[in-house]
C-alpha cells in the first residue's frame, strides 16, 4: 500500500511566472537562477510540490526593477523530472496539481525565493458536459487527434472528454486569451461556468459552430 501523500510545506515555496498553470497541465521549465534552483533541489529532495503562481507586476528573474505583484490562487507543480541540460541549468518537467489560495502577503527568503502560507481551493467536481457543449468537446477531440498526428503530446493521458472542468482547462491551455483571462478561468470554483465561457469565446471566435 503506497503511502499517503505529504503535507504541504507551510509556507509553500513559489515560483512566479508570467503564465498560469492548470490542474492537470504540463510544463517545461529552463531553471538557472539560483534561487530557483535551490528550490528543485529542495524539492526533489523532500519529494513536495512547490507553487505556481502567475505574475500580475514585476520581472521573472534577475534583478527586480518595479515592485512584484503576484496573483491570489496558483497551482502545485509536482516534479516529474529534472535533467541536467549544461552546468548551472536544469531542465524540469512537471503536472499541475491542486489549486491553492495564498493566505497573507508572500514574503521572500534570504536568497529571494517566494513563499506564502496557503489553502487548498477544492479540485472540480466530476460534472459532465451539457448537451450544449457537445460541439466544444468534439472540438477538444479533433485538436487533440491532429496533435498526436504531428507527434505532439500536448497532454497527459487519460483524455478526460466526459469531465467539464478537464476539457474546459485543455481549452484554456490552447486558446490565445490575456493572461488576466486565463488566470480568472483557472481559478474559477464552478467547471461547468468555466467551459460555458469557453464555449462562448470559441462560438464567437467561430471555433465551434452549431
Amino acid at each position: 500500500m503506497s503511502s499517503p501523500p505529504a503535507p504541504w510545506p507551510q509556507p509553500l515555496p513559489l515560483f512566479p511566472l508570467q503564465t498560469v498553470l492548470f490542474p492537470g497541465a504540463l510544463l517545461s521549465l529552463r531553471v538557472f537562477e539560483a534561487r530557483y534552483l535551490d528550490l528543485v533541489g529542495e524539492c526533489l529532495r523532500s519529494q513536495q510540490p512547490f507553487g505556481l503562481i502567475c505574475l500580475r507586476q514585476g520581472a521573472e528573474a534577475g534583478a527586480i526593477r518595479e515592485p512584484v505583484q503576484l496573483e491570489d490562487v496558483g497551482v502545485l507543480a509536482q516534479l516529474d523530472e529534472v535533467d541536467a541540460e549544461q552546468p548551472g541549468i536544469l531542465r524540469v518537467r512537471c503536472t499541475g496539481g491542486q489549486r491553492f489560495r495564498l493566505l497573507g502577503k508572500p514574503t521572500q527568503r534570504e536568497n529571494g525565493l517566494w513563499q506564502c502560507a496557503v489553502e487548498p481551493v477544492a479540485p472540480d467536481a466530476l460534472r459532465l458536459p451539457g448537451p450544449a457543449m457537445l460541439s466544444t468537446v468534439s472540438a477538444l477531440a479533433d485538436a487533440i487527434r491532429k496533435l498526436q498526428e504531428q507527434d505532439r503530446v500536448p497532454f497527459a493521458p487519460p483524455f478526460r472528454l466526459d469531465d467539464a472542468g478537464w476539457v474546459a482547462n485543455r481549452w484554456c491551455e490552447l486558446l490565445p486569451v490575456p493572461l488576466a483571462a486565463k488566470q480568472k478561468l483557472m481559478a474559477l470554483e464552478d467547471p461547468v461556468i468555466r467551459l460555458s465561457l469557453v464555449d462562448g469565446y470559441l462560438r464567437d471566435k467561430k471555433v465551434v459552430v452549431g
